[in-house]
């Protein structure tokens, strides 16, 4: 039984979502989704640029208050109960800011004692994760000289520092060179395999479809499909075919509006 399960029934939901809605002036960026992430699974939130992704996340995780809808993360309600929840999860978001004045072993050590984790476990923990990230050559490097993929791991091991029961990840690896995001996807794994649940955004089907055991689909502030890998690829053959029809982009092309782009100027 996972952790989430023993918090919240056998086989209940990691996160429940109901009637959630989120508006900017006129423009609506999440439209009514219902939705229930099942635990113990590694979730992909897929959708094209602007389709809300990052907007429900940010409403998941405690980040941006909804105009309507509750969230429950492992059985808590994210706004009524914030405290349980900030304590069940952990959070890597798209643009990410750190205290870039640290080092990463320094970021890692406040992360830990925020988290009241005591002062020897932190220790413990800080040197284990960036020793498995390949960050332990850089420990007493400054956050603000760490390149982009650095950056991302450091912030996953921050995430993952006190062992949440539900990771948060919105586009972990944008931007993250190929080693870097091997070694992020052997973290992760090993993560899911103890059991915890893993919700992370993307927009590249390829690797949500070596990834993920469970996908849903967003487009327009609106969920178009849920479910299992198989069940949300159908009869596609490939998730990315499915997606694109899901989304309105099947056949899509550039037409011949650009037939004078080629050649060299004239």
């Amino acid at each position: 039984m996972t952790a989430a399960e023993t918090a919240a029934g056998p086989g209940a939901a990691a996160v429940r979502i109901r009637g959630l809605w989120k508006r900017f002036g006129e423009q609506v960026a999440v439209a009514g989704i219902d939705l229930a992430l099942p635990a113990g699974k590694f979730i992909g939130l897929v959708g094209p640029n602007g389709a809300g992704k990052t907007t429900t996340l940010s409403m998941v995780t405690g980040l941006l208050r909804p105009d309507q809808g509750t969230v429950e993360v492992v059985g808590h309600d994210v706004w009524r109960d914030p405290v349980e929840v900030k304590a069940r999860i952990g959070v890597l978001p798209e643009g990410l800011r750190l205290f870039e004045r640290l080092s990463g072993r320094e970021l890692l050590a406040y992360t830990g004692r925020l988290r009241g984790l005591p002062g020897a476990e932190v220790d413990k923990r800080a040197a284990q994760l960036l020793d498995v990230l390949d960050l332990a050559g850089a420990r007493h490097k400054l956050v603000i000289d760490y390149s982009t993929g650095m950056r991302k791991k450091i912030g996953l091991a921050a995430a993952l520092l006190h062992n949440p029961e539900v990771l948060f990840l919105d586009e972990p690896f944008e931007g993250v060179d190929p080693v870097s995001a091997q070694t992020i996807r052997g973290v992760l794994e090993r993560y899911t395999g103890s059991g915890a649940t893993v919700v992370f955004s993307s927009h590249v089907m390829e690797l949500v479809e070596s990834l993920c055991d469970w996908v849903a689909v967003m487009a327009a502030g609106r969920i178009r499909a849920h479910g299992t890998l198989a069940e949300v690829r159908g009869a596609a053959p490939s998730l990315q075919q499915a997606f694109l029809e899901l989304v309105g982009a099947h056949g899509r092309t550039a037409g011949t509006d650009l037939d004078w782009l080629g050649g060299g100027p004239r």
